[in-house]
């Protein structure tokens, strides 16, 4: 499989890179610093330079040619303004769709955020917190639509509180409106890179929007229950 990734730097998408690169398939990142080519090369993955704030979508489409899936883990980061989160969270996530779609690749898996399907209002809340909950809820949103109208094969995957340790190997996946509810709370870095490869590998997961945090079962067999059930969007 060659999978592209967004936020090819990023915590998950390094260790996305190397789970990948472990089992034999070859992964491209797109990252916005040259720097962070080594690093990348390191994880086993092609570095691109591509800024996703400044590329329009038939030039990155260029880099998408071949590609069996795009994941889209590309964020703006703490500490960044309420501006970037739209245009990374939100808008880049929308770019990498455009694409996606001008490359012919239909596979699409989305790292978006638990908790987010009642964003507040401007007028309620203006923190960037609240600008982030909104970009991703509005990212989620439009891939939906494009979902909707045959362009994607989409799964969108909300992770509770992410960490940097050790991953278990041992998660809790369902769909958001499951029962009983997954529940919130967190889960590794890693064991999100597994379940995503895991998700790439499963076609009939494809219009889910699914809940995870650390569990008990290992990610490839909760992914796979999921799509023994033809995961409900």
């Amino acid at each position: 499989m060659r999978i592209v990734i967004a936020g090819g730097h990023g915590k998950i998408a390094l260790r996305l890179e190397r789970q990948a690169a472990a089992r034999g398939d070859a992964t491209v990142a797109l990252i916005r610093d040259p720097a962070q080519s080594d690093d990348v090369r390191d994880a086993g993955a092609e570095p691109v330079v591509a800024d996703l704030e400044a590329t329009a979508p038939g030039e990155l489409a260029e880099h998408l040619t071949g590609a069996d899936a795009v994941v889209f883990a590309a964020g703006a980061g703490p500490g960044s303004t309420a501006e970037r989160k739209g245009t990374v969270d939100r808008d880049a996530a929308l770019l990498l769709a455009d694409a996606a779609a001008a490359a012919g690749v239909r596979r699409y898996v989305l790292v978006s955020a638990m908790n987010i399907d009642s964003p507040p209002a401007v007028e309620d809340d203006d923190s960037v917190w609240a600008h982030y909950v909104r970009a991703k809820k509005a990212a989620e949103d439009a891939l939906r639509a494009r979902a909707d109208d045959g362009v994607l094969d989409l799964t969108i995957l909300r992770p509770g509180r992410l960490t940097d340790d050790p991953g278990t190997g041992l998660v809790r996946l369902g769909t958001v409106d499951g029962q009983p509810p997954v529940g919130y709370g967190e889960v590794t870095r890693e064991d999100v890179a597994a379940v995503v490869l895991a998700l790439l590998d499963a076609p009939a997961t494809t219009g889910a929007v699914l809940d995870l945090v650390g569990g008990t079962v290992p990610p490839a067999q909760a992914v796979a229950a999921l799509s023994g059930a033809n995961a409900p969007r």
